[in-house]
């Protein structure tokens, strides 16, 4: 069984890396599948930052791949396992859920994130740069994703304006991402993962600037930093 889970985990970091091609034509959501379209909202970073994703995927499978030929059967390695595979697996059939509907999407990846976040605090102490730290960015960018799609949707159903929505998906992400970096030193790509996502926030807000939007980003990038600061290990 450890073997099986092994195998399944690496297949599905492997057909998860897949997605942009087996369901290409994916850049963000539609503006106009929400009732207020969103065209250029503040709660979305800058375009660049989605870069991140080809070294999430190869990162993933490298990791995976490595647990697979190498620790198939290692304890400590096992307990995170389960918990990143339906993660992965969800993420398979995000691509194309995501260009039809908003909202289930958004529940998508926070099933995504939550899962993602179980498999992190399950890694073991063994090979951290191959089975901590792809779970790291994985879980660090998808912190920093769905909190975005709650704030799409919040602007996009016209629950809050544009500015206000922004606000409340960046310090929801903040919270998580403090609560997560306390509670998981050994991880520090989380942070540093968010801070790139937050930065990516900040370039998007400089033309015309948003004050509030930059100001709490940048709030949330020193409070990162400070939290890290105060590692021991």
């Amino acid at each position: 069984m450890q073997v099986l889970w092994a195998i399944l985990v690496f297949l599905a970091a492997v057909v998860f890396a897949a997605g942009p091609v087996l369901f290409p034509g994916f850049n963000g959501f539609d503006p106009s599948a929400f009732p207020i379209p969103q065209d250029n909202p503040p709660v979305q970073p800058a375009g660049y930052a989605f870069a991140i994703w080809g070294l999430i995927y190869l990162w993933l499978i490298a990791g995976t791949g490595f647990g697979l030929f190498r620790r198939a059967d290692d304890p400590d390695w096992q307990p995170h396992r389960q918990p990143l595979f339906i993660s992965l697996a969800v993420g398979v059939v995000w691509l194309p859920v995501a260009q039809i509907s908003p909202i289930a999407a958004t529940a998508m990846i926070w099933v995504m994130l939550v899962t993602a976040l179980l498999a992190l605090f399950r890694t073991g102490d063994m090979d951290r740069w191959l089975q901590v730290s792809p779970l790291a960015i994985y879980a660090g960018w998808l912190t920093a994703a769905s909190s975005v799609s709650i704030g799409l949707l919040l602007a996009g159903y016209g629950l809050l304006g544009p500015t206000p929505s922004a606000l409340v998906a960046l310090a929801i992400a903040l919270v998580i991402a403090l609560v997560v970096q306390y509670r998981l030193h050994r991880a520090p790509l989380y942070g540093i993962t968010v801070i790139w996502a937050l930065v990516a926030v900040i370039v998007a807000n400089t033309a015309p600037l948003n004050i509030a939007v930059v100001g709490l980003s940048v709030v949330g990038i020193f409070a990162i930093l400070a939290l890290r600061g105060t590692d021991t290990e």
